[in-house]
Order: C-alpha cells, then structure tokens, then sequence
C-alpha cells in the first residue's frame, strides 16, 4: 500500500446535536484532539456538559479512571467559526440532513481549509458527490455514516463519492481502526447500503400491517428469530415522528397507504419511547415496551379504512418476507458494486442493525438455505405479492452456477 499523504491528526465536529455528540466521543476517545462548531453557542455548552457526564458515568461504572477522563475532555476544545479551524486535517459535518445546508457548509469550509484537508459528511442517506460537487477538492469529500449513538454502536459506513480518492479512502479505514470501528465501505446510492435495504425491510412489515398483520406480532417472530428488536419496538426507539416530519418536509409521500398507521399515531402525539406511546405504550421513566390494544384496533381502522380485507399471516409469511427483501436488496448493491463483497453486507447488518449474530449476517443466511432455493421462494413471492419480488439478477446467476453470495 502506498504511503498516505493524509496524516489525520487535529479534527473539526460541525453540529452539536445527537450525532456531533457522539462523533466528538469518537475521536476524543481515539487520542484526536478535536475542534467543535455550532452556531448556536448555548447548544455547544450543553453537548459538552452533556459529553463530561458520559466521561464521569464511564468513571463510575469503572470503564476507564479519572486521568482518562480528564484527558478525553482536555481534547475537545469548541471553536466560534469556521475560521477557528482552519489547519484542521479532517472536518466531519453532522447537522441536520438537508443538502442544501450541507452544500453550503462545505463550501465555506473549501474556502477556508487548508489544501489536503478531508471533508466528510455525517449524512445517512443524502447524495455525496451533490455535497462534494459544491466544494474545488472533491476527490478529498466522502461520507462517514456514524450510527446512533455514535460513541457506543461500532460499525462506520465510508461512503466514497465518484471523485473521492483511494488515499482519502485509506485514511478514512485508518481513522476508523483508531476509533474501534467495524468500517465498511459503500458506493453513493439513495440509504448506502445499511438503510438501502432497511427501507425494503420496514417496507414489507408495514404491508403485512394493512394486510392482516399486528404490530406486536411482527415484532415477536422477527425477535424470536433473533433479531435485537422488531421494526416496530425499532420505530419507537429512534422515533416515529422523524420519517414522518421529513415526509412533510418534503411534500411528498404522506398519502402511501403504507404509512397510514405512522401518521395516526404521530397526529394522536404517539412518537415513541419518547412520549410514553408509540405502537407501544411505556410507563414513566421505563423502556419496556408494552402491548397496547388502543394500537391494535387503530391498525384495523386505518388497513380496513384503506379497503383492505384482513387475514391470518403466520409467522413462517412474516419471516419470509422480512428476511428476504433483505436478501433481494443485498444481492442488488452487490451486482451494483456499492457493497465490494457479501461479507461487508453482513457486517453493516451484524455490526449496525440487530441481525443475530448466530445467523452470520442476511447475506450468509441465504448462503446456507441455498440460492437455488431463495430463487424459487422469491420467484413464488413475485407470482402472489407482485413485481417488487422479482429476484435480483445476480440471485439467478449465482443459483443457475451452483454458487454462493460468498463466491461473488
């Protein structure tokens, strides 16, 4: 390997929200000294009262001592403008997702940063060679997709842009080695590869809703297969108002049938763990979720107001059809080449969404039932449920060869 002339050794955090929290704990913790920006300074004060409590409750619970503390915090320091860090090596940008935000952030930045900075993007799903197109240098633009929260959960997705340059990418593996991340790089495409074939994923779970499903017991059969929490215990975790707030943002994707039941619940105030009820309901200051039969008949409201005739789904249907369009998806990003083998899929899905352990990743899963046999089940999906089930092509090459997703 060629010698990198990227030397990251003084980083910037653009945002003090959730996820700039998390990144600033990430590189402080890794030995970095970091810059923190925000321009709203009582903001910056409580995300750094807020990072000296982690470092005293990691005191308490005797993870590190006191010294290790002290000197995690002594490598935060907050900056009042962009001009403040200038000769910075690496600035990560995590404030909220809208591009033309970011386009403007980064442009600003290429302006004032010296010539071999890195500019990365915290962005979950956003297009990076649109943020990088904003900038002179953007083959030293890239996405570094952290996962919440960020200091704790280990897998990093490294989004390289058209232009972005293998010695860039190698700084970046490298920076994640430093942070004790499980790193994987993806190609730029709508969600990379992790939220790419959970859109899928979340997809399905709210059509077996509307088509005779509860919320409660898709959750059970994916938890019983060994899944860390179902999709729906999963909505009220992160929040179900975010999607929905984006959507009204956005204008558009509001009226699909499939996301009737969010909007129910997001307009009756049900957001989640946050609110005390969300397709769960939660006690006062506690985070197990409890069946809520209010949830249950609101779901044959809205599936039965939509024209729906409700049936029986087992759990051998909702297993199928989760873990498949997992399956399908994955195989699309490996023939797209935005995932370089199976195994990288299997690690954002082991690493960053819950899938058990025991069962190797999605991709390894399918390996052992046999693409053969995950070919005829996706083609017999497609002849009941429709088009979307068509398999991926590369399912249908490797399957007709007698090779596996490991083979590709």
């Amino acid at each position: 390997m060629s010698q990198t002339p990227f030397n990251l050794q003084r980083a910037a955090v653009i945002g003090a929200g959730t996820m700039g929290r998390g990144i600033v704990m990430c590189l402080a913790n890794a030995g970095i000294p970091v810059q923190w920006v925000d321009n709203n300074p009582q903001m910056l004060e409580q995300a750094l009262a807020a990072v000296a409590e982690t470092g005293a409750h990691n005191v308490r619970q005797g993870r590190i001592d006191q010294a290790e503390a002290d000197a995690r915090m002594a490598r935060i320091e907050t900056a009042a403008d962009y001009l403040a860090i200038r000769n910075v090596d690496l600035v990560i940008e995590a404030v909220y997702e809208n591009l033309e935000l970011k386009q403007k952030i980064f442009r600003e930045l290429d302006g004032l940063l010296k010539p071999e900075a890195i500019l990365a993007s915290n962005t979950s799903a956003l297009d990076i060679d649109a943020i990088a197109a904003a900038t002179r240098r953007p083959q030293q633009v890239l996405g570094l997709h952290f996962f919440s929260p960020a200091h704790i959960m280990k897998l990093l997705e490294i989004v390289r842009g058209a232009q972005t340059a293998p010695a860039v990418l190698d700084a970046a593996l490298d920076l994640g080695k430093r942070m004790g991340k499980v790193s994987v790089v993806a190609g730029n495409c709508d969600g990379f590869i992790g939220n790419r074939m959970l859109n899928t994923y979340v997809l399905e779970t709210r059509k077996m809703l509307l088509e005779g499903a509860l919320p409660y017991q898709v959750d059970a059969v994916l938890q019983g297969f060994g899944f860390a929490m179902g999709p729906f215990r999963m909505f009220d975790v992160v929040g179900i108002d975010l999607q929905w707030r984006a959507r009204e943002l956005a204008g558009v994707g509001q009226d699909a049938p499939e996301v009737q039941v969010d909007n129910r619940l997001c307009e009756m105030g049900r957001f989640g763990q946050k609110s005390g009820n969300g397709y769960y309901h939660y006690e006062v200051g506690s985070r197990e979720a409890e069946h809520d039969v209010t949830v249950d008949a609101l779901v044959l409201r809205v599936s039965e107001g939509l024209g729906f005739q409700r049936r029986e789904i087992g759990a051998e249907e909702i297993l199928e059809r989760c873990l498949l369009a997992l399956v399908n998806e994955g195989a699309k990003i490996l023939q797209e080449g935005v995932a370089a083998s199976a195994h990288d899929i299997d690690l954002v899905y082991l690493n960053g969404y819950g899938f058990p352990a025991a069962k190797g990743g999605p991709m390894a899963w399918a390996d052992q039932q046999g693409l053969a046999d995950i070919h005829q089940r996706l083609l017999a999906l497609e002849t009941r449920q429709g088009d979307h089930w068509q398999p991926a092509r590369l399912i249908g090459e490797l399957a007709a060869a007698g090779k596996a997703f490991a083979d590709h």
